[in-house]
């Protein structure tokens, strides 16, 4: 059996989680970040609209990364939730935008729902740490 051990990854200034999980695991150079939402931390308002929304929960996202010794540049797998697929476009290009030209790996689907009202967009990711 490995002796690996995974530990919690807590960033300063985010927004608590909505369950019993962590923002983000660490097992060795791995991280596993936690859906993330569109609150911003300073405020703890929820962003409107899609491409704000994105760009903040993009932000949360970085913050836990950072805080776990990595960043969006070393993300290897993100898992894009999204309310409306007719919003996938406007999503897409502050994806796009935020990540440069960097390409993790990807899956977008269409949920019925997410955990805040209003949230239209939800990301998590698995990265490593260089």
């Amino acid at each position: 059996m490995s002796s690996a051990k995974h530990q919690p990854i807590l960033a300063p200034n985010l927004p608590k989680p909505v369950g019993p999980y962590s923002p983000g695991m660490q097992l060795g150079q791995l991280l596993f970040i936690s859906g993330q939402a569109a609150r911003d931390p300073a405020t703890g308002l929820q962003a409107e609209g899609i491409e704000a929304q994105t760009e903040q929960v993009l932000r949360n996202l970085e913050r836990i990364l950072v805080a776990g010794g990595s960043s969006l540049q070393h993300v290897l797998r993100c898992g894009v939730f999204l309310v409306d697929m007719n919003e996938f476009a406007r999503m897409n290009a502050v994806y796009e935008r935020v990540f440069g030209g960097h390409r993790p790996a990807r899956t977008t689907v269409q949920v019925s729902g997410l955990p805040d009202v209003g949230l239209r967009v939800e990301i998590d990711c698995i990265a490593y740490v260089p």
